[in-house]
């Protein structure tokens, strides 16, 4: 346990096994599975700031390690998007046979490098309701599957983030389905800078409460 009673650790998949933090607020209509920036996991403190304001608003929640501690050890792994990509088809997969979370519409919440493996996922799995990236890297993707994306996107930017605001234009122009960029002001990369995070807090549960339907 978390400390929290409607938060459970537990593991998914085997070989290799991930650990994971699950939310489930009663009457929730999707799942908002997290992918994390390079070197982060399922503490990160940003993320796990913003699932818990998801579950305000009736999404179920799954923070995850997206690699073993092991595999961390070779940083090539940490920046694999297919591997990435991968292990996040594998909690979807994991949340759809799930008790708690069967039927529920799978959505995902990229950060950073996570943004381009949570696009890439999405590319294949055609079950993703929804994608939010914060500060993300789309472009990581791939030109390929970024055209092949049919959930619905919402890119989000810090204003400060230079590069990063035109690889998510340039991987905005790329992508084929319904999609928003939105540049949250005075806001770096991590989105440190006061009130920004909140801001990102607001976009997301908007984006994913218009593409799942309010929770009953």
């Amino acid at each position: 346990m978390t400390g929290s009673e409607d938060l459970r650790e537990l593991r998914i998949g085997s070989a290799p096994s991930l650990a994971a933090i699950l939310g489930v607020p009663q009457g929730a209509k999707g799942i908002v599975i997290f992918a994390h920036g390079s070197g982060s996991g399922r503490l990160s403190p940003r993320n796990n700031y913003v699932a818990a304001r998801l579950r305000e608003v009736g999404l179920a929640t799954l923070l995850l390690d997206l690699l073993t501690p092991e595999e961390e050890q070779d940083r090539r792994n940490v920046f694999d998007i297919s591997l990435l990509a991968s292990r996040l088809k594998l909690a979807a997969d994991w949340a759809a046979d799930h008790p708690d979370t069967a039927g529920l519409k799978p959505c995902y919440f990229g950060a950073s490098t996570g943004g381009g493996a949570a696009l890439r996922a999405a590319a294949d799995d055609p079950r993703i309701a929804a994608v939010v990236s914060r500060g993300g890297r789309p472009d990581l993707a791939g030109a390929d599957a970024l055209a092949r994306v049919g959930a619905p996107t919402l890119l989000i930017v810090g204003e400060l983030d230079g590069v990063v605001i035109e690889l998510n234009a340039a991987a905005h122009d790329a992508m084929q389905c319904e999609r928003e960029m939105v540049i949250v002001p005075g806001a770096g990369h991590l989105f440190e800078e006061p009130g920004t995070l909140d801001q990102v807090v607001g976009h997301a549960q908007q984006w994913f409460v218009k593409h799942l339907g309010e929770a009953e």
